[in-house]
């Protein structure tokens, strides 16, 4: 009998028009995966091959807006989901309701909308095992749903980058990448090819509470540098380095064909998977390896001919899902975190259909926004790798700038100020949104941070919000200096940097409005109308008696728009 391997999981929902969802299975062997629903909604689809794993993303129509309803997963018509004996709620596919407002009272029968996000999430640790840095978010986040059935829960998860670890394996991971190759050799513990990758989605993804989440919350995803390896595309010197080792080739073609695999086909909706020509011929074929393979070289040769960013629109809510790392120019004197025609495709969603939108949600799994002795640190030394005082400090430059990961918005200055461009003209229109907001996580720890312009200040209330990280740690001494970065000596020291670097002058300064908070955690936006709520949820060891359960505790709410 055909088996369930991975999944299923839930990824796009769409109830305003033809009521649509997507559902990712992996199975362990070639079938016809099938969706069933109260109700009547179906879909189903033959799975496809690629690397001797076989694969389906099966679209579901015929859903009702405003509506929730159970659903079953099963192979050649033999029910695999859920199981037998499962302890957890059935999964169920929930549509938004179709929004009637009043327009004499703002928000008036428009639904909420709840969106949560997060970032950098090592694998939970096996169950009876200790977890070195404590209780997964996501895991406690599954488990209180579980005990609570009616509890409020998330519209959308956002996953901001870092699902899983190439460069820093578990010691369960570990074992079995010794089983079929000698760790002694290059890349030692890290993944090597496919195969290995999937052996990080297998251990991210199997928990028990994770896997019943993610088949019944929608999850929109991006990667970021662990994804691939530490301080992925850095700059250019970096690049040309990692492609001489003889084991690099293998490990990107393998990052972004997995992450095409396991992430990004699940972020498309159903109208762009059927326009999608590289999904229609992996699925045409009887084996897709190669097929997938040719796009990955395309893309690892030329960044520029794919596009891993994409839009969701939730109602009056728009999310722009930003690819920060591969889209990247790293050629000193041209840095941007964009390329061109990747900036202009932001530029443009960000700005169409002004009128229908209430809140824009800017997602890019690295900050724009950063403590200010760190934004004046990586300005300072992009300025120095890029020549501006002399070889002998661009070399230093470059090294520093590998050592200290310095490669967020504020390494690439030009790209820093497109996006504040873009942020101010979006927001001072006459159609303006009530908020945007940046989406981050990556610096393993979770603040607010709001901006000034120099010039006229955007109508909508701008925030950089960023959370991280879900399930993951930072040493005492990468905490302090974060806080430090805040502080008022951390900013003068900042700008002492800056000018050493001729750093030209930035059009926003920003200050700190919460945090920062440390732990595993997630925030929540609450959007109703265009009201925008914010809260901060961090995860507690279990008190009182032994084996007690972890528990997600409120420890910031406010209001960004009433």
């Amino acid at each position: 009998m055909t088996g369930l391997r991975l999944g299923p999981l839930l990824r796009y929902v769409d109830g305003e028009s033809a009521g649509t969802a997507t559902i990712w299975v992996e199975t362990d062997r070639p079938c016809t995966a099938e969706v069933r629903c109260e109700g009547g909604a179906h879909g189903s689809s033959r799975t496809f091959l690629i690397a001797g794993h076989h694969y389906a993303l099966i679209p579901v129509t015929g859903l009702t807006p405003g509506t929730t309803v159970a659903y079953e997963v099963l192979l050649d018509e033999v029910r695999v989901w859920p199981p037998e004996d499962s302890p957890f709620p059935p999964s169920v596919i929930r549509t938004p309701a179709a929004a009637t407002p009043d327009t004499a009272t703002p928000g008036t029968g428009t639904p909420e909308l709840h969106v949560s996000f997060g970032s950098c999430r090592w694998a939970s640790a096996p169950v009876g095992e200790p977890d070195p840095v404590g209780p997964d978010a996501l895991h406690t986040l599954a488990a209180a749903l579980t005990a609570d059935p009616g509890a409020v829960r998330p519209d959308v998860l956002i996953l901001l980058g870092d699902q899983v670890y190439a460069d820093e394996t578990s010691k369960a991971t570990r074992r079995r990448l010794a089983g079929r190759r000698d760790l002694a050799e290059p890349p030692g513990a890290e993944v090597a090819d496919f195969e290995e990758y999937t052996y990080l989605y297998d251990e991210s993804w199997s928990d028990p509470q994770v896997r019943w989440l993610l088949s019944t919350v929608p999850s929109c995803m991006i990667f970021d540098d662990h994804d691939v390896i530490d301080d992925w595309n850095t700059s250019a010197s970096w690049l040309a380095e990692m492609r001489t080792k003889p084991w690099w080739q293998e490990r990107i073609l393998s990052g972004l064909m997995s992450y095409w695999v396991y992430q990004h086909l699940g972020n498309l909706s159903p109208a762009e998977l059927a326009a999608d020509k590289l999904y229609a011929a992996v699925r045409a074929e009887s084996d897709g390896t190669e097929r997938l393979r040719e796009f990955a070289v395309e893309a690892d040769a030329d960044p520029a001919c794919v596009r891993w960013s994409y839009r969701r629109d939730f109602g009056r809510t728009r999310l722009l899902m930003v690819d920060s790392r591969a889209a990247r120019v790293l050629a000193e004197g041209h840095r941007e975190i964009l390329d061109p025609d990747e900036a202009r495709w932001v530029r443009d969603q960000a700005l169409t259909d002004p009128g229908d939108r209430d809140h824009l949600l800017i997602g890019t799994s690295l900050p724009w926004l950063l403590p200010p002795l760190v934004h004046d640190a990586e300005s300072w030394n992009a300025a120095l790798a890029g020549g501006e005082r002399g070889p002998r400090w661009a070399r230093f430059g470059e090294k520093l700038r590998r050592a200290a990961d310095l490669e967020h918005w504020a390494a690439f200055p030009t790209s820093f100020e497109k996006l504040a461009d873009l942020i101010a003209e979006v927001g001072s229109g006459p159609d303006a949104p009530a908020t945007v907001c940046v989406l981050s996580g990556d610096v393993h720890h979770a603040y607010v941070a709001e901006p000034l312009w120099r010039t006229d200040q955007p109508r909508s209330r701008v925030a950089q919000l960023t959370c991280s990280p879900v399930h993951n740690s930072i040493p005492l001494s990468i905490r302090l200096g974060f806080r430090f970065g805040w502080s008022r000596v951390g900013r003068r020291l900042g700008r002492a940097f800056a000018r050493h670097g001729r750093v030209a002058a930035r059009s926003v300064t920003w200050g700190k409005t919460g945090g920062p908070w440390f732990g595993n955690q997630l925030m929540t936006l609450t959007l109703r109308g265009r009201a925008a709520r914010l809260s901060l949820a961090q995860v507690r060891e279990g008190e009182g008696e032994p084996g007690a359960a972890a528990r997600l505790v409120t420890v910031d709410e406010r209001e960004l728009a009433p």
